[in-house]
């Protein structure tokens, strides 16, 4: 009698941020598939910043203190260790905020992870395909992945960790201003802000986090002109509480079932904690804290009125930023160069060099005349476009494994982050990792969920290894 092994199941990733990089780190610790078995489809040319944490730009810092950012959820303070150890802060004057929690530069997380997963890669456990995906299809029950460079490679499991298409500019800006040197479509891009000018007059479309990041950015330029900075409802991004407050409130042991009654319960929570002497945000990381469990137990149609009535204030209180990036806000608005207005773009017009917008300020039948130089977008992520956002993506929609969750907010997968297709069928061996599932997980956008998902999507993927669902089984013979 003998006994043949047969291979074990491959494993692929498309994306390498820390959605993905995370879910390879996870599984390459575990030894579960060993080398030549577990590749990662990402272009940059290392794994681990993605699209958030791939920047260079000095003003952008983490809006989480140090303390509270790990690629190990059982480990929070090891990012923090790990700058330690590295002296990673030197040269970094500002990084310390005044309650001595670190806010580094956003680029040095990038950097944390990739020095968490690069060994993985020299050894070969984790194989990093540095191309873009251009197709994917099922091919005799295995997932068929093409790049860019006509490499092509057959896995078993496929795990989709990209992130959120770019933002979407409103119409009216894009017919008007497509072509000029001064409209920032996309501020993600590295060399977003260098054409506009120390002087120039800048509307900023949009209110949340990339917003304060820009208007920190061009602080830091030298840009002394005047600044704009509109959102339908005139929010900004809050700042992080002056000092550290225990989580406030209880959202879990009777789960409000409706966004009225769950909005209800946190304001009496926030009045309440207000009169013990703490402020709103204990509430709010408490929400944020169990919002797992909140998510799931409102009923769909209820998801659906948070997404559309509760979402902008959720942002803006949950997506703080870091004090040194509320301090360059705070300091336009006093010295008269930073004026928020609650408002939307009317109609844009253009002579190559200015720009004249009319605005429609919200809640009020008013418009104002506006002249400015330089526009850039920070709309945030393009929810409806996810779809259509790569061929391979809209290729999967179109043969039945892909859909969107019934928020809208991102593809729909099961409780095991499985894909699910257009009928709600379980997808075989395809799974998301990261924001992309915030439609069934909830609060996935904030790093240390992103981190407690990949983590978790890994463990998933693990146990369906250990059942022998995808080979690595004996086969005897006489």
């Amino acid at each position: 009698m003998t006994t043949r092994r047969e291979p074990k199941p491959v494993v692929a990733i498309i994306g390498g941020g820390v959605s993905g990089a995370g879910v390879a780190f996870h599984l390459a610790r575990s030894g579960t598939l060993g080398p030549d078995r577990l590749f990662v489809f990402e272009p940059r040319t290392r794994l681990g910043p993605g699209l958030a944490y791939d920047t260079l730009d000095p003003a952008h810092r983490i809006n989480v203190p140090a303390s509270r950012m790990s690629l190990m959820p059982d480990d929070v303070e090891q990012f923090q260790r790990w700058i330690v150890d590295n002296d990673a802060v030197c040269g970094d004057d500002d990084a310390t905020s005044a309650d001595g929690n670190l806010f580094v530069r956003r680029g040095l997380f990038g950097t944390y992870v990739n020095a968490m997963v690069q060994p993985f890669v020299d050894s070969g456990e984790i194989a990093h395909i540095a191309e873009r995906v251009v197709e994917v299809a099922r091919h005799n029950g295995r997932w068929l992945i093409s790049s860019e460079g006509g490499r092509q490679l057959e896995a078993d499991i496929l795990v989709i960790a990209t992130s959120h298409p770019s933002p979407d500019a409103p119409n009216a800006l894009q017919q008007a201003l497509k072509d000029h040197p001064r409209f920032v479509a996309d501020p993600t891009r590295a060399d977003a802000l260098h054409a506009i000018r120390p002087s120039d007059r800048v509307l900023i479309v949009g209110n949340g986090l990339t917003s304060s990041d820009i208007i920190a950015s061009l602080a830091l330029r030298g840009h002394e002109g005047a600044i704009t900075a509109i959102s339908r409802r005139g929010l900004r991004s809050r700042g992080h509480a002056r000092i550290q407050q225990e989580l406030y409130g209880d959202f879990v042991s009777i789960p409000a079932r409706t966004a009225l009654s769950l909005l209800t319960r946190i304001r009496q929570a926030i009045r309440a904690a207000e009169g013990e002497g703490r402020s709103w945000h204990a509430v709010i990381d408490q929400v944020r804290f169990q919002g797992g469990e909140v998510w799931r137990a409102l009923p769909l149609a209820e998801r659906r009125r948070v997404v559309r009535h509760l979402r902008p204030f959720w942002d803006v209180h949950r997506f703080r930023i870091a004090p040194q990036v509320e301090d360059a806000s705070e300091q336009g608005i006093k010295a008269g160069r930073l004026t928020i207005l609650a408002a939307s773009v009317e109609e844009v017009r253009s002579d190559g060099a200015q720009i004249d917008c009319r605005l429609r300020l919200s809640r009020s039948a008013r418009r104002v005349e506006h002249r400015f130089d330089a526009v850039v977008v920070t709309t945030g992520p393009g929810h409806g476009g996810i779809l259509g956002s790569q061929p391979w993506i809209r290729q999967l929609a179109e043969a039945g494994y892909l859909s969107l969750d019934g928020t809208a907010l991102g593809l729909a997968c099961d409780t095991a982050s499985r894909a699910l297709g257009l009928g709600g069928e379980v997808s075989p061996q395809l799974y998301i990792s990261g924001p992309l599932a915030r439609g069934t997980f909830g609060e996935l956008m904030g790093l240390p969920q992103v981190s407690e998902h990949a983590l978790f999507v890994a463990d998933e993927i693990g146990q369906a290894l250990g059942q022998n669902r995808f080979g690595a089984l004996d086969i005897s013979a006489a």
